[in-house]
């Protein structure tokens, strides 16, 4: 229909076309291929989830991309985050470690589904309002409580990318990386006493004993995947390319973070909440605001 395709071109950021186009085909392919490993020794109703959660977030991530980006929406987003993280510290926990939410029948990792789009709407609102420095700051020191090393350290990259891109000023900046790098080290510093699973910590592990071309793509796929935001940098508001860098630092950041201990691989390993995360995240970055970006 003419006036439905005129609404979906005109809600969108001038780069939105090119940006959800290689993270639908990158993030598909990552996530079937996981699939694809996962077969060969988990029951389907345990993988096939991983492409529902691909197909919900590709949903979602559309509704934002084709929705105005009014203020309203990223302070909500700024606002949940921090509430849905504390939400994890009174819910049950694992050996001590309170990383989910369960909603009927659903573990939701609520870092990964919120963290990515946060970082998107921080870039948006500015880390200089009220809102996103006491936002940022909550975020960073729940990750520390949960506690969840990979998700605190991805989180303090993309909020160095937005300090030293915001041209906030020496001083503030180099306060905020300090403050983000004590945090980082504070959450590797407590113990993780959780134990890998293959199918989520060791998804690579497995692709690569169904075939080593199989596990190479899938790495590639996640490269892809996550390097992606940077097409929304050229030609776009400051906000959206602030977003587009912070973002790709965040993704890269969580992609690397299972090689250096017992860590959830985004997109290729068994779980929900990444697919979901990630087009949240991705959505946003492609809408086009109402007002110029901060």
């Amino acid at each position: 229909m003419p006036g439905v395709k005129a609404s979906w071109v005109s809600a969108q950021s001038p780069t939105a076309r090119p940006l959800l186009f290689v993270f639908a085909l990158a993030s598909f392919t990552a996530v079937t291929l996981g699939c694809v490993a996962l077969a060969a020794g988990t029951p389907a109703s345990s993988w096939v989830r991983n492409a529902l959660a691909w197909a919900a977030g590709t949903t979602l991530g559309a509704l934002l991309a084709t929705s105005t980006r009014a203020p309203w929406i990223p302070n909500g987003f700024l606002v949940t985050a921090p509430l849905l993280l504390a939400a994890t510290l009174v819910a049950p926990g694992q050996e001590g470690v309170h990383r989910w939410i369960d909603i009927g029948s659903l573990h939701v990792n609520v870092a990964a589904v919120l963290l990515p789009v946060a970082v998107v709407a921080l870039a948006f609102q500015g880390l200089r309002t009220r809102l996103g420095l006491l936002s940022a700051t909550a975020i960073e020191a729940l990750l520390l409580l949960q506690p969840d090393a990979s998700h605190a350290t991805a989180f303090a990259a993309a909020v160095g990318v937005l300090l030293t891109r915001d041209q906030a000023g020496r001083m503030i900046t180099a306060a905020g990386l300090a403050g983000a790098t004590l945090l980082v080290a504070a959450a590797w510093w407590r113990p993780n006493p959780l134990e890998p699973v293959p199918e989520v910590e060791g998804i690579f592990a497995l692709a690569t004993q169904v075939s080593p071309y199989l596990g190479a793509a899938a790495a590639f796929a996640l490269a892809a995947a996550s390097l992606a935001p940077l097409l929304a940098y050229r030609g776009t508001a400051n906000g959206t390319a602030n977003g587009a860098w912070a973002l790709a630092a965040y993704f890269t950041v969580i992609a690397l973070a299972p090689a250096l201990g017992a860590f959830p691989v985004p997109l290729v390993g068994l779980g929900m909440s990444f697919p979901i995360g990630h087009w949240l995240a991705v959505g946003l970055l492609a809408s086009s605001p109402t007002r110029n970006a901060v």
